[in-house]
């Protein structure tokens, strides 16, 4: 249990990483308001964190759309009072190779990877300053610092997280902190549907050693631990049998 609470909000919290950050940071004592598309397993998660002393609310949210994001983050505030915490957690991962062509999901990575973080960080930061106090933690991967065939453009958009979080630092006059967690092959429903039969086949042999998502939860709740002088700008996580 934290000694002090804050008020998280977390996207893509239906499912995997998501979820898993919501029940430890609630077990740890925090609020947490969670975001994403499917409603029913947000609500259904709410209640089991409910059941177990939690505190929790949630909200649909499409993090493509700049005014839902900002919708998200009022109803943040209302509920709780504060803007604390935004783990910028929503991602999709559809693989495939630039000769593929498959320029409808580059599009969809880059609109949820990379626009959705600059969304909730237009969302999230002036309450932040407003506050004098807020963190930011942001989901790279293992992609924000190498490329592997089929992954271009989503190691792009990774790449670019990095970038923005470290400007997002450097901008800040010391009250507002950022946190890069970057996974490896963690256990997830980001490539259960993918397209390209090659990206299936690549993914089946790179995801056969995968750490449970509570592993990537563990590090932002370390990194949300810290007291205000101190700042983890980056960790990386990957686990121990795998090369990535």
């Amino acid at each position: 249990m934290t000694q002090t609470a804050k008020a998280v909000l977390i996207t893509g919290a239906s499912s995997g990483l998501g979820a898993a950050t919501a029940r430890r940071l609630a077990a740890d004592g925090h609020r947490v308001f969670l975001g994403a598309r499917r409603t029913e397993r947000l609500e259904q998660l709410v209640q089991e964190i409910a059941e177990e002393g939690g505190s929790a609310g949630f909200r649909r949210l499409d993090v493509t759309d700049a005014a839902d994001m900002r919708a998200f983050a009022e109803a943040a505030r209302a509920e709780f009072g504060r803007v604390d915490v935004l783990v910028n957690n929503a991602g999709v991962m559809p693989l495939s190779r630039l000769a593929a062509a498959r320029t409808e999901e580059w599009d969809r990575m880059i609109d949820v990877n990379l626009r959705g973080v600059l969304h909730g960080i237009a969302a999230a930061l002036p309450v932040m300053r407003e506050q004098g106090s807020g963190q930011f933690v942001n989901i790279a991967s293992v992609g924000a610092y190498e490329v592997s065939p089929t992954a271009v453009v989503y190691c792009a958009t990774k790449f670019a997280v990095r970038a923005v979080s470290e400007g997002l630092r450097q901008e800040s006059d010391g009250s507002i902190r950022v946190s890069v967690i970057s996974p490896g092959v963690t256990e997830s429903e980001l490539v259960d549907h993918l397209a390209d039969a090659e990206a299936r086949q690549i993914m089946k042999t790179y995801r056969s050693v995968a750490m449970p998502a509570s592993a990537i939860a563990d590090a932002i709740a370390y990194a949300i631990a810290q007291p205000p002088e101190v700042d983890v700008n980056e960790i990386v996580v990957r686990p121990t049998a795998g090369a990535q």
